[in-house]
């Protein structure tokens, strides 16, 4: 029998909190598009689907609203934040910064391990096809980002484009939506894991910026034409006016 292990290195696993798995599993639902941009986060609704308290899910709430996923609107509440394509081209711009910042960090800085876990990870995605869906293909880059930030050992680009990427998970979403966009998503991903793996910063840099804005083209093309659309729709709804003053 082993000795009882001291409680600061107790193997016993502690539970999550109720609280943060509701806050884990709310932010991704929004993330994978289960609740669109625009849905009504009505508290009776999470409830009953959460099957927790009126107060959990508030707080919840109130996280993601931080966090820049809903927004709450006087008198009628809480909905899943929807990003214009001005808003959109933003977090791109700030995006692409920080994670030019965390390819140059992970060239000089990342292990041989986790460079070779950057490269498993990449070979996955590489091998996996439109048909796996959307949500398959994000955690796929969820996890590629993952190593890419610890690897950088920057905990401040970390938290910054962490919670970027949470933000920016929707954008994600609709520029894979394009046929063409997986291919060249591979292509991108491959230049970047090649750079660092030749320990090339600058390189690495370099990839990192051409992957955001060739994703931000894409996005930005698909919103500004969904915008465009709405506008159209609206214009031909409109009632006419009957010429008087």
């Amino acid at each position: 029998m082993p000795e009882d292990l001291p409680l600061s290195t107790s193997l016993r696993v502690q539970p999550q909190p109720v609280r943060q798995q509701v806050e884990d599993q709310l932010r991704g639902a929004i993330i994978s598009g289960a609740f669109a941009p625009g849905s009504h986060l009505s508290d009776r609704s999470l409830c009953e689907q959460f099957g927790v308290s009126r107060s959990i899910i508030r707080e919840a709430v109130r996280l993601m609203e931080a966090e820049g996923l809903v927004t709450v609107v006087p008198y009628r509440g809480p909905f899943v934040a929807f990003l214009s394509a001005a808003e959109a081209a933003q977090v791109y711009e700030v995006r692409g910064a920080l994670e030019a910042l965390a390819g140059e960090g992970f060239a000089q800085r990342a292990s041989d391990e986790e460079r070779a876990e950057l490269r498993r990870v990449y070979e996955e995605l590489a091998a996996t096809g439109p048909a796996a869906g959307r949500e398959a293909l994000l955690d796929l880059k969820r996890r590629f980002y993952d190593v890419l930030l610890r690897g950088s050992r920057n905990a401040y680009v970390g938290r910054m484009l962490g919670q970027l990427l949470n933000r920016n998970a929707q954008l994600r979403a609709t520029s894979l939506s394009d046929p063409g966009r997986l291919p060249q998503t591979v292509r991108e991903l491959r230049r970047i894991v090649e750079a660092v793996e030749r320990r090339d910063p600058e390189g690495a840099w370099q990839a990192c910026r051409e992957h955001v804005a060739a994703a931000a083209a894409v996005a930005l093309r698909i919103l500004r034409q969904r915008e465009r659309d709405t506008q159209d729709a609206l214009t031909e709804t409109k009632p006419e006016r009957d010429g008087r003053a």
